[in-house]
């Protein structure tokens, strides 16, 4: 039976090793990973920039998630280069065809005072609390703490932004604003589930914040006690990265589209009637915006609120949800998200239906350069307001 040492001889013998300087040189080439097979705890001692960390005893079961493609140039180290030999053979019996180990590993990529840095990580808790999170290779660690950096702006404490508040906050997205100048009345409690009886006449920022950071206290809840309107809007919105528009009248729907469109930040547009729900995405300036999708709003008699209608309690719940999904799509970059379609939830039929969304070229809203971009109060026919002429002029 061979030895440690004439086993390491023999693994060296079958794969391709290079020294740190000519590691550090193809790590920078497009498309190179440079593949970390140590512990946890010495990654989080320091790491390379932009390595991809999985430990040896895990490498089998989640390169193949991780680095899909094998003609990936794969730059594996460990402390010393001992592991990542072993990884390196295990990594070209998985098919990886562009592999090499990295001699004297990250000690001696450290002395030679190469780049590095010291990785964030999760505490104690936090790993505990997003467990199942990490369990996914597509969120891990590092998408974890993309969610934590996030910020998400909710407009409206109600229906939709109930479910999505709550899901967004138990997935540890770490800044949540919330828009909403009403009050928490009786007859929101069918289906506005971050507020309760006992909460009947408080502000409804105060009252979602009390069941957010009581779900979840990583997270940062910023109440907007006021009315989004044409003074504010633009303000509001730049501290964020993306908004949950769970608006209920159609001029803030288009000042809100507009406003995005100037600050530059996806809408996850959501809306409900009786027993019919919609989700769709407006990325600025690469899909179609809301007035793309609705050149003008539909006469009032054909589309009354869910005060005049009403509404089925579970249902937006379930649009809220999906929202909320397509919320950590953007953050975290999976997945197709909902730009240009449009889904449509049949609650009595348990349906959905996909329908294509086109940009208009000509709309008057994503068309023109943003600065030009009028933000003003809509009336109730939301007609486009007039172009501003271009900076300088």
């Amino acid at each position: 039976m061979p030895s440690f040492r004439e086993l390491l001889a023999a693994t060296k013998s079958q794969i391709r090793e290079v020294d740190t300087a000519t590691a550090d040189e193809m790590r920078r080439q497009p498309g190179a990973v440079v593949l970390d097979v140590r512990e946890p705890a010495e990654y989080e001692q320091g790491a390379i920039p932009g390595a991809l960390h999985i430990p040896r005893g895990t490498l089998e079961s989640s390169i193949e998630s991780r680095v899909p493609d094998r003609d990936t140039p794969l730059i594996v180290h460990c402390a010393s280069g001992v592991r990542s030999a072993f990884a390196a053979k295990t990594l070209e019996e998985l098919g990886y065809t562009n592999v090499v180990s990295v001699a004297g590993g990250f000690n001696k990529w450290k002395d030679e005072g190469r780049e590095w840095t010291t990785p964030r990580s999760l505490t104690p808790e936090q790993q505990n609390r997003y467990q199942r999170h990490l369990l996914l290779p597509e969120v891990d660690v590092e998408g974890q703490l993309k969610l934590l950096d996030a910020k998400v702006l909710l407009l409206g404490a109600g229906g939709l932004g109930s479910p999505a508040a709550l899901y967004l906050a138990a997935a540890g997205v770490g800044t949540l604003g919330i828009v909403d100048m009403d009050v928490v009345d009786e007859s929101n409690l069918q289906r506005q589930i971050l507020h309760n009886t006992e909460r009947l006449g408080e502000r409804k920022v105060d009252s979602a914040k009390k069941t957010l950071t009581a779900l979840n206290p990583d997270v940062n809840v910023v109440t907007h006690d006021v009315r989004l309107g044409a003074d504010n809007v633009v303000d509001i919105l730049s501290g964020y990265d993306l908004v949950i528009d769970g608006a209920d009248n159609f001029p803030v729907r288009y000042l809100l589209n507009d406003a995005s469109l100037k600050v530059g930040i996806p809408v996850v547009h959501g809306s409900i009637f009786r027993f019919e729900g919609q989700v769709t995405v407006f990325k600025p300036h690469e899909g179609p915006c809301y007035r793309c999708f609705l050149p003008e709003p539909p006469p009032p008699e054909l589309a009354p609120s869910c005060a005049e209608a009403g509404v089925l309690g579970v249902l937006p719940g379930i649009i809220g949800t999906i929202q909320a999904i397509e919320a950590i799509k953007l953050i975290l970059g999976l997945g197709e998200d909902l730009s240009g379609r449009l889904l449509a939830y049949d609650a009595l039929e348990q349906s959905f239906r996909t329908y294509k969304m086109l940009r208009d070229p000509q709309c008057p809203a994503c068309s023109i350069d943003p600065d030009r971009l009028v933000i003003a109060e809509y009336d109730e026919l939301c007609a486009p307001h007039p172009i501003a002429p271009p900076p300088g002029s």
